[in-house]
């Protein structure tokens, strides 16, 4: 039993040391790419980050006219635009930048998929959800717009949402295609990263 322990923490151990040289070796190699593959790979998820803010403060200036919302106009835009930024950098850098990064990411259409449903759903989805309950808040707040009754309130706010949305789909569809050019472009610096001879690890090799 204590022999399985030890043996379990030994391999444990080796895949940690094993997952830390691949990592470095892509660092290494990383630093060795021309500069505009590195700025690339560095601010991609800031451009798709920006369009996501940008996204959000569309949704928000559609749900502020369906409600009549006239108040409140730099506090319901400023976490519309900050919240899609930071939540899409985020969710891109996880799901694909790291993953490219680490080595644990060598699928191609898997990178395009994740990308663009980044895209969709930080740059798309997410702020249409997140600019409802904002705006329905400061319509309630300031009586602009007559509120749901209590048997009511799902459809009411399907039926407010529909057009929103129907409007929001060449937002939904502009953030898949450019999530999905952006992963690819990765994907392709991804893959000049491991054609570059590394000088480094074929000295541990000899």
């Amino acid at each position: 039993m204590a022999d399985d322990a030890i043996s379990v923490k030994d391999s444990a151990r080796g895949q940690t040391s094993s997952r830390r040289m691949v990592i470095e070796m892509l660092t290494r190699k990383f630093e060795r790419l021309p500069d505009i593959d590195r700025q690339l790979f560095t601010y991609g998820p800031v451009y798709l980050a920006g369009n996501a803010g940008f996204s959000g403060l569309i949704a928000n200036s559609l749900y502020r006219r369906a409600l009549n919302v006239t108040q409140g106009r730099f506090t319901s835009s400023l976490p519309m635009a900050v919240l899609p930024f930071l939540t899409t950098a985020a969710l891109y850098t996880a799901t694909v930048t790291s993953p490219l990064m680490s080595g644990d990411l060598n699928c191609p259409t898997c990178t395009l998929i994740r990308g663009a449903l980044v895209g969709v759903v930080g740059g798309g989805i997410y702020p249409i959800l997140l600019a409802l309950p904002v705006n329905a808040g400061l319509a309630a707040r300031y009586n602009s717009a007559p509120m749901p009754e209590k048997g009511n309130v799902l459809r009411f706010w399907m039926n407010l949402s529909r057009p929103i949305v129907r409007k929001m789909y060449a937002v939904l569809l502009l953030q898949g295609l450019f999530g999905t050019y952006l992963s690819s472009k990765h994907f392709d610096i991804y893959l000049k990263m491991l054609k570059i001879h590394d000088s480094d690890s074929e000295n541990l090799h000899d």
